[in-house]
């Protein structure tokens, strides 16, 4: 793997979540997602003992409330959809404030907004508490498929380089009088994204001759290997034995 990469998700600190392997962590926060997914929605309780499961796991990475928060705006899109459920779900009726709304249609919103908010916090979780670069080595200890692996690794070095080039095209735009404000300034758009997108492609080609170059045939090599000890694989499983309890507490009440 090359060197590493910060991201803006991730938090510094020296908790013990911190200093879980990542790949521990990995199957962890995957093992919780899915049986939260399996969760019955009927069992609401369920799913506050589910968020103060993650409450715990915030404290214990010291992991400020406001960060997990502004960072759970990436859902909103799933949010929306979930509101416009009671509307056109159909099946039976209810009111609630005034609007005449389908029962099915509420369940599903809920189910949604529920298992969707835990899911997204989770990951945020994970990522709030390893680096980037860990969680590609975790990636590859869990025997994910190489090729994935470097592609994940490629569009997390290369996604900023291109966010980059396409900011200054744009302040290149207006430098030259140019805004946005209507469908007949689409086809500028519209030219930029494919120049961006040449652009890539072509950087693209150089820097896999680069790398053939210098010996590429196909496969990264690994600099340092991840381990994990039974007590950290103790400690991850934690969260998922925890969330599997109140599951099973959840299908038989």
């Amino acid at each position: 793997m090359g060197a590493g990469h910060v991201h803006k998700l991730y938090r510094h600190g020296d908790s013990p979540v911190h200093r879980l392997p990542p790949h521990c962590k990995l199957a962890a926060v995957l093992a919780f997602v899915v049986v939260v997914v399996c969760t019955p929605r009927e069992a609401m309780w369920a799913f506050a003992a589910y968020a103060a499961l993650l409450g715990a796991v915030e404290a214990a990475a010291r992991v400020p409330p406001g960060f997990v928060l502004r960072r759970l705006v990436i859902e909103v899109p799933f949010v929306a959809f979930a509101l416009l459920m009671p509307f056109v779900v159909p099946g039976e009726q209810t009111r609630v404030l005034g609007l005449s709304v389908s029962v099915p249609g509420l369940w599903d919103a809920w189910n949604v907004l529920a298992k969707g908010t835990l899911g997204v916090a989770a990951s945020v979780l994970l990522a709030a508490t390893t680096e980037l670069r860990a969680l590609l080595l975790g990636l590859q200890r869990l025997r994910l498929p190489p090729l994935l692996v470097q592609i994940a690794t490629f569009m997390i070095r290369y996604g900023d380089v291109i966010t980059d080039e396409m900011r200054r095209m744009s302040v290149a735009r207006r430098s030259r009088g140019f805004e946005a404000s209507g469908l007949r300034h689409w086809k500028v758009l519209a030219q930029s994204a494919g120049a961006l997108f040449i652009r890539s492609y072509e950087r693209g080609e150089r820097v896999h001759l680069a790398m053939v170059s210098r010996g590429y045939t196909g496969t990264m090599p690994v600099l340092d290997e991840v381990t994990a000890s039974r007590a950290q694989w103790s400690a991850a499983a934690a969260l998922p034995s925890a969330a599997l309890l109140v599951c099973l507490l959840g299908w038989t009440l």
